[in-house]
């Protein structure tokens, strides 16, 4: 049973631009990366340029940012005020950038926005600005495109502007691929949400959900780590990271064969080893972990390292669940972690 208008009847709408569609979908326009409420003001496009999306929240996952137009953040005839005023002070930021105390100054509580944020457009402010300062960053990723060639087609006046949007975001400046040494980063969609990927020449170093709160920390750590500069491009071993991925969603790889770069300490790699030798679709207790490096007592610190893994579902630090069985500390989310482990038991079997 269809729950949803068609495609055709959508875009007629957004053609019309019939608010009586206000709340039902949101449009993303594939040539400029903005996604629109139906009754935007602004230039209709083509229907192969369009794609629809029945939540904020999943065209901000499709990288995706909202028009300065019509303002799709804000549901028509719903939000109040005080939440006007928040989002028209983070547009007005270059880097979209705002801490509880800059929202304590326009005299409203963090924690109401949060609240807000997480009943209307299922995601936290926070995690919305962080969706912003990707999308500035790198601009609509349309399937099949360097990232580098839509995030100047998609609101960039020059290289210079997208430089200085990548400085704010990682702390160094995007470089060509001359440079001696060079992270390679590109974003990989996935049924879980866009996923950033990094390698460099040793192999992958790094894959996280983009709405990860500590996703602009690693990757300054990594620059810092491996002397090396960022390149936007879909090379090295990212390509392949790709194709693997799409497999396991698939239910139709259980091992990735993608090499693996992991500066860390010796413990830290010996954490994240044991990780790898988790079996698809089976978990372990931290307490597990520990007693496989003859440590039992460091279950503290093998917790802590299972968290500093920068690369999710390779090493596979979803399939680490507490003692009493529960599933505990996944820094993409424990939604996230459930699916993951319920993927791999449906498909277990397979292999």
């Amino acid at each position: 049973m269809q729950t949803h208008p068609s495609a055709d009847r959508m875009y007629r709408a957004l053609i019309q631009r019939d608010d009586s569609f206000e709340g039902i979908f949101v449009v993303g326009v594939k040539t400029t990366g903005i996604f629109c409420r139906p009754s935007c003001r602004a230039r209709k496009p083509k229907r192969e340029n369009v794609e629809f999306f029945f939540c904020t929240k999943d065209a901000l996952d499709r990288g995706y940012r909202p028009c300065k137009v019509c303002h799709p953040m804000v549901p028509k005839g719903e939000a109040p005020d005080w939440v006007k005023s928040v989002l028209k002070e983070a547009s007005l930021r270059e880097d979209s950038r705002m801490n509880d105390q800059d929202i304590r100054n326009l005299d409203i509580d963090p924690n109401r926005l949060r609240r807000w944020f997480k009943q209307n457009h299922k995601m936290t402010f926070q995690a919305y600005l962080r969706s912003i300062r990707l999308g500035n960053a790198f601009g609509h990723l349309a399937d099949g495109k360097r990232v580098i060639d839509t995030a100047l087609d998609n609101g960039y006046q020059s290289l210079s502007g997208f430089s200085d949007a990548f400085k704010k975001l990682i702390g160094t400046h995007p470089t060509g691929s001359s440079q001696k040494n060079i992270i390679h980063i590109y974003q990989i969609l996935t049924p879980l949400g866009p996923m950033l990927a990094a390698a460099v020449k040793e192999g992958v170093c790094l894959l996280e959900f983009t709405d990860r709160r500590m996703l602009e920390t690693e990757l300054k750590d990594l620059c810092t780590r491996f002397e090396a500069s960022f390149a936007v491009s879909f090379d090295f071993h990212l390509k392949e990271l790709s194709l693997q991925l799409g497999e396991y969603f698939q239910g139709k790889r259980k091992r990735f064969t993608v090499p693996l770069a992991t500066p860390g300490s010796e413990f830290q790699n010996k954490v994240w080893k044991i990780l790898q030798d988790i079996p698809y679709g089976q978990t372990r207790s931290y307490k597990d972990q520990a007693s496989a490096l003859r440590s039992p007592k460091a279950v503290r610190a093998v917790a802590r390292a299972n968290g500093e893994n920068r690369i999710s579902i390779l090493v596979p630090c979803h399939r680490a669940i507490g003692a009493n069985g529960k599933l505990v500390g996944y820094g993409g989310g424990i939604w996230r972690k459930k699916f993951l482990l319920d993927l791999e038991s449906k498909n277990s079997d397979r292999f």
